[in-house]
């Protein structure tokens, strides 16, 4: 019997599990997909260019506000939750009402949709969105490059837009991220390692992805999304944890598969976080994998001009996802606001316009700052609306990209950025060239 599927998603680990393990298997019929997290994501087709010739029409992709109907529907035999960085408790939820419905729930194994590649694969991943992946990310590509060794780095997906243009995604200069029509979002995550001079990888089918990095690379890092597993077999898997949100890494899926494979886990932003807040990240690092190396890592913010910062009236901007599913109430600006001594942070929420105010009232953890969201046109114009109708004298944005490259602002601004730093023994490269010594002895020869 063929079994009718629902593949869950939010643009990424949904298409690369259809990839791997549902297309071109004849046990399985893709009825649909749904979409979550991501604003403005459904109403679009996986298109028949990449879902093949068993699906000449494509698959549609709805809101997952529709699964239950959908079900019904197509009486759909089997359900495929494929996304990342929601509470144990929430995906639980969502396989109840799948099996009320009469479908089965699964979960694919975290090793079994992972590829091999030819080069040796550093993994960068996390336990929750927001613990600091990017700048570590940055710091193995830095160390990689310090010894002579050819990285480049593929990214987690992020496909927006139109997919068939997204198959495979090159990105080694700033004309690329317009070639593609990049988002906000995707630019915060591959500007700063293009600024870096490290080509990035992404897109839609990583196997293609896979191939055509390896042709430049020595080393391939894995710069993870969320808090989901590599998509890549690791040779050295990294794990981020947060110790100003102690006990998450053992209530998210799949951020706590991602601890229990680590081979290093990083305790980050111990330079802000409590001490107990620490200890207890520590104490579950050693409950759930008690193999892996624990290294402890700093999230400085760095302010080119902070004297501008004092006594000036601010409105903060951080990163969108790290406050919204990563349910973060403000990040690295706010707390350079503090730092620096500002006299106030004006507070966004009533000059909000249009998209700005529906991510308010869907977030409403989220505290006196703006989320840089821009997945869309429209949310991008109500970002920069909504921040110029804000009384204050100073905008500080914390967000991984020159926001002002993106949108025109009428106040004076100033932008927050974040590095990975060492804190102690033993270092990030320490633990590095015990786990690849073939890597760093040819670098060093």
């Amino acid at each position: 019997m063929v079994e009718k599927v629902i593949i869950m998603g939010a643009a990424g680990r949904d298409f690369h599990n259809f990839n791997i393990y549902f297309r071109r298997n004849p046990r399985y019929r893709v009825v649909a997909f749904t979409a979550a997290q991501i604003p403005d994501i459904e109403g679009r087709h996986y298109p028949p260019e990449l879902a093949g010739p068993e699906y000449p029409d494509g698959i549609p992709i709805y809101p997952e506000e529709d699964l239950a109907a959908l079900i019904r529907e197509h009486r759909v035999d089997l359900v495929a939750f494929s996304y990342s960085d929601v509470p144990h408790v929430e995906v639980m939820h969502k396989a109840s009402l799948v099996m009320a419905e009469g479908a089965d729930f699964i979960l694919i194994g975290a090793t079994y949709t992972m590829l091999r590649s030819t080069k040796p694969v550093i993994a960068v991943c996390a336990v929750r969105t927001g613990c600091g992946k990017s700048q570590t990310t940055r710091k193995v590509c830095e160390i990689l490059r310090s010894r002579n060794v050819r990285v480049v780095a593929v990214r987690h997906p992020m496909p927006y837009g139109d997919l068939r243009s997204q198959v495979v995604q090159r990105f080694a200069r700033y004309e690329d991220f317009d070639r593609f029509r990049c988002t906000i979002e995707e630019r915060e995550e591959y500007e700063p390692l293009v600024e870096q001079g490290i080509t990035v990888y992404a897109g839609v089918d990583y196997e293609k992805i896979l191939r055509e990095a390896e042709k430049e690379a020595d080393v391939i890092v894995w710069d993870g999304g969320n808090n989901d597993t590599p998509f890549y077999f690791p040779d050295v898997h990294i794990v981020l944890l947060d110790p100003h949100r102690p006990g998450h890494e053992r209530l998210y899926y799949p951020g706590e598969t991602n601890l229990r494979m680590a081979h290093i886990a990083i305790i980050n932003k111990v330079d802000t976080a409590s001490a107990e807040g620490i200890e207890l990240v520590r104490r579950n690092i050693r409950d759930v994998a008690p193999t892996a190396e624990i290294l402890m890592a700093e999230s400085p913010v760095i302010v080119s001009d902070p004297e501008k910062i004092r006594n000036k009236r601010i409105a903060v901007v951080e990163d969108g996802p790290t406050l919204t599913h990563g349910e973060m109430p403000t990040g690295a600006g706010m707390i350079a606001a503090k730092k620096f001594g500002a006299a106030a942070v004006v507070d966004p929420k009533p000059y909000a316009r249009g998209s700005l105010r529906e991510t308010y009232a869907r977030y409403p953890h989220i505290g006196p700052v703006v989320p840089a969201m821009g997945y869309s046109p429209r949310q991008i114009a109500d970002l920069e609306a909504t921040l110029n109708a804000v009384p204050c004298d100073l905008v500080l944005f914390a967000t991984p990209i020159q926001l002002t490259r993106v949108v025109s602002l009428k106040h004076a601004t100033v932008r927050v950025r974040y590095e990975y730093r060492d804190h102690g023994d033993p270092t990030l490269e320490d633990a590095l060239s015990r786990r690849l010594p073939r890597v760093f002895a040819k670098a060093k020869a």
